[in-house]
């Protein structure tokens, strides 16, 4: 194995952050982002917002309710079971490659407590009743109680969620909006059919079209697929084969961008659930050692974090009192550069909080 077959952890970082648009800010529009990045993960409504404005120039909060509005990106769970925001024509796709993870879902929670029922006659009940109406789970577990009564309403809802495609409407998803998920079949809000026949090979290309080089352990955590191993076997004829410190094979596109691992990596801010920090196996490619847990609140969603020279360096909240918006920052450790973090953060602040009077707090640094 000669030396430049091994991509060390400064390597796999800037290659992701180049594909991640996250070393200069990108000219595609939040269309293209959207496709490129393979959706992004959307539990929390306005994340997609702050990662798309982080890795795009002049992005605006409408340039992404807009495509939403006009159904051209949808809310779906996808990858992990975790809702994303995806392209419509990547609804279309994704969504039956990724039946298997949802069926294992079922049987192993809801499926177990509804043993003897007809799940396929529930999800057909359920898909007419989204499709008459767009519907919150509550809704749609209290329909469904009528018709097979003595079970609970979620484990009814969840049945729809797994077998069913179901989409979040708006204006669930739209900056400056609120209120309660409701949902109808992406069939039905798409107009047409699901793809009937869609390849796992696309699935991996694209994933380390936007996430490589990486490992098929990798490309499982992100999906939440199993058995991809073979997938890449069957592909590695059309890949390039590195080794990353550990001895593990990555695989990669061989044209795909890999700077140089000196390349100068700028701050930038991230929101809850970034894909960027969940995509991969072995996270160390972009958060050190011992941070991960620092991340987490006491109910275990993420804080939004902040990025130094490529790596998670602390996290940041933005909070707003009085017609005052403050963001603070809230470090892991020393800032090696506090005016180019401030200077992000200020940036952050005129695309989130425009109207506001702005603040800027640096937390002091304590023990992890």
């Amino acid at each position: 194995m000669s030396p430049a077959d091994v991509l060390d952890r400064y390597a796999l970082n800037r290659a992701l952050f180049e594909r991640q648009s996250l070393l200069r800010p990108a000219g595609h529009t939040a269309l293209q982002a959207v496709e490129r990045l393979v959706g992004m993960q959307a539990q929390a409504p306005l994340a997609p917002y702050v990662g798309l404005w982080t890795r795009l120039r002049d992005f605006r909060p409408d340039d992404l309710a807009g495509l939403i509005t006009g159904r051209q990106v949808v809310r779906i769970a996808l990858m992990r079971g975790t809702i994303h925001l995806v392209t419509a024509a990547d609804c279309r796709t994704l969504r039956p490659l990724l039946q298997p993870l949802l069926d294992r879902a079922l049987r192993s929670g809801a499926g177990r407590r509804l043993t003897g029922l007809d799940l396929h006659a529930i999800a057909a009940a359920g898909r007419e009743l989204v499709d008459e109406r767009p519907r919150t789970f509550g809704e749609l577990g209290a329909a469904l109680t009528e018709r097979w009564p003595g079970h609970a309403p979620a484990d009814l809802a969840h049945v729809i969620r797994a077998l069913v495609p179901l989409v979040q409407v708006p204006p669930r998803g739209l900056w400056g909006h609120g209120g309660q998920a409701t949902h109808t079949s992406a069939e039905t809000w798409l107009g047409g059919r699901l793809d009937p026949a869609p390849a796992l090979d696309d699935l991996v290309l694209r994933y380390l079209a936007g996430y490589g080089p990486a490992t098929p352990r990798d490309i499982q955590v992100w999906s939440g697929l199993t058995r991809l191993r073979e997938v890449v076997d069957g592909l590695r004829p059309r890949l390039r084969v590195f080794h990353d410190e550990h001895g593990n094979e990555v695989f990669d596109l061989p044209d795909a961008p890999r700077p140089d691992p000196g390349t100068p990596a700028p701050p930038r801010f991230l929101p809850e659930y970034d894909n960027l920090l969940r995509s991969h196996a072995d996270r160390t490619r972009v958060l050190p050692g011992g941070h991960r847990d620092r991340l987490a609140t006491p109910n275990d969603s993420p804080r939004p974090a902040f990025l130094v020279d490529g790596f998670v360096h602390g996290t940041w909240k933005l909070t707003r009192a009085r017609g005052t918006a403050t963001l603070t920052i809230e470090p892991f450790a020393s800032l090696p550069d506090p005016g180019a973090v401030t200077a992000e953060a200020a940036r952050l602040l005129e695309f989130a909080a425009a109207g506001d009077t702005h603040d800027i707090k640096i937390a002091e640094v304590t023990a992890g």
